[in-house]
Order: structure tokens, then sequence, then C-alpha cells
């Protein structure tokens, strides 16, 4: 199949889901790698579009040839890949197994949420919860910025969190009175450790269900460290 015209009925659908609203059940993947990942961890393929005169995923079934004005039309990029698959969402269930649990609450930064997922994906994590305002899973920066481990790692949004009863539930803030060094921290078997957002942090809802502060001893000279950068030095704490 070939599709030259940016004003063809699939490629305003398409770009449609470069805005939140239209992602009910589909999302794009952009570039070679990302598709290439979410095609060996089963995520289902409704459409892909390839640059014209490229051979890649020649025998695939809903492959669609096309130009760079349209995969520039249906990409959050600047320069476009040569290629953009519209893809499936994943539909998961909570299990009562998972024991390592991150929770990001109001996480506005889509780059920061895909970071922390691959990093969670690293350090062995069982699952993350999105909590709050927290930006969409399948904006396409946090597609990319996970590196294709969003598949990998269950991710759910939730609004009440009695799943966590029989968890040690971690907050992670400044330096205060009843805060611990991330040094001197023993995780439980099972453990929620809780992120809020860069600039505000946890909210006072969080920081009352938590039955444990934590923070990451560092130099006087720095005031806080980017999201992410945290995440990743509390997950490995995790892994000792």
């Amino acid at each position: 199949m070939k599709i030259t015209s940016v004003n063809n009925e699939l490629v305003k659908e398409t770009a449609r889901l470069l805005q939140k609203k239209y992602r009910k059940d589909l999302f794009l993947l952009e570039g070679n790698k990302c598709i290439d990942e979410a095609i060996v961890s089963g995520v289902e393929i409704a459409h892909l579009f390839v640059e014209e005169g490229s051979d890649c995923y020649s025998g695939f079934m809903n492959r669609i040839e096309t130009t760079r004005a349209v995969l520039a039309k249906i990409s959050s990029t600047e320069t476009p890949p040569k290629a953009v698959a519209v893809a499936k969402k994943i539909k998961r269930e909570w299990s009562n197994k998972y024991k390592k649990v991150v929770l990001l609450e109001d996480i506005k930064d889509a780059g920061n949420l895909g970071t922390i997922l691959r990093t969670a994906c690293a350090f062995n994590i069982d699952a993350v919860v999105l909590y709050g305002d927290t930006v969409d899973l399948y904006n396409p920066k946090c597609v990319r910025s996970s590196v294709g481990n969003l598949w990998k790692i269950p991710v759910f949004e939730m609004s009440e969190l009695s799943v966590f009863s029989g968890f040690e539930r971690v907050a992670t803030l400044p330096k205060a009175e009843n805060t611990i060094w991330l040094k001197d921290y023993k995780p439980k078997e099972k453990v929620l450790i809780m992120f809020g957002a860069e600039a505000s942090g946890l909210s006072q809802e969080l920081k009352d269900f938590a039955t444990k502060n934590v923070t990451i001893e560092m130099s006087s000279l720095v005031e806080s460290l980017n999201l992410s950068i945290s995440a990743g030095i509390i997950l490995y704490k995790l892994q000792n």
C-alpha cells in the first residue's frame, strides 16, 4: 500500500494521535528502534508508515510506503524518522506478586517519565504507578525516552492506593527532622518508593501515607537533583 498525500484520511487520523485526547486505544511509535522493541515485546501494530524506497519491514502486512512530508505530519520530532507506527495500547492487570513498586505523582515532564521507566527496568522494579496529574504514558516523548522499555514493565494509573496497605511506603524528601539518609536505609521485602514532581515534590497526602522518609545525602553546595537522576540513585539502592 502507498499513501503520498498529507490530506489522506488515515494520515489525518494518525496525526491526531500526537494529541492526548485522541490516544484512547492507539498511540505512536517513532523510529526503527522503538518499533523493533515494541514488535519483539508483542505490541500489536495497526499501521506502519515507512519512507518510500525503503526496504525496512518489507514483509509487514500493514506496511504503508509514504513520503517525507507525510512522515513529518505524523511525527513529533523536528526531523521525522524513516518509520512511524500506530500501535495498540497494552492492557495489564495488577498482581499481588509485585514487591518493588515505584509511584510517580504529578510528573509533568514526559522525558523524565520515560527515563524513569527505563531506569526502573534496569533495576528490576516490578511495576510503576502513575498517580495524580501525571503526564500521559503514551506521550511520544515519553515513548522515545523509555527507549523501548515501556513494554517491559507494567505501568498503572491509580486514583487510590489501598493495594499498598501491606507495603513499606517510602517518601523521597529533602532532608528534614523525620528523614533518614539513603545510605542508612534498608528496604523491606515489599516496598513502595514514592517520587513527586521536580518543582513541588510529594503532596501532603502522600507524605502522610508514607511509613518512612528517605533523603539522598549530597553536597550542601547543591540544592536538588533532577528527578530522573534521584530516581536512578534510589532505585539502585533497592538492589542492595
